[in-house]
């Protein structure tokens, strides 16, 4: 999970555990390295849900997944097959991360 997004807010270590147990299930099913920049929206999702109290792992990776229009009956069909615009990310076009754009800052 990115650390960057948790900065300033308070999480159990239970909710710690059950956010990056749904951020890794969720990219798996996405088919996205936990490296990608594109998991970035992944975990921003995972930690909107968890800030409203929500913390089975489960139900996290499905309400993530359905916020980018899959559920678990497609949640394993790969990327090629379900394209850009069923991520969820119609709204974000234009900030989509690219490999060849994305320049990770260090601190």
């Amino acid at each position: 999970m990115l650390r960057s997004d948790l900065a300033g807010q308070a999480f159990e270590l239970e909710a710690i555990e059950a956010m990056s147990a749904a951020f890794v299930a969720a990219c798996d099913a996405l088919h996205l390295k936990i490296s990608d920049p594109a998991a970035r929206f992944v975990a921003e999702k995972v930690i909107e849900f968890a800030q409203r109290g929500i913390r089975d792992p489960d139900v996290l990776r499905t309400m993530t997944l359905k916020e980018f229009g899959l559920s678990d009956e497609n949640a394993s069909v790969a990327p090629s097959e379900w394209g850009q615009a069923q991520l969820g990310m119609k709204h974000r076009r234009e900030t989509w991360p690219t490999k060849s754009s994305y320049s990770p800052t260090r601190s």
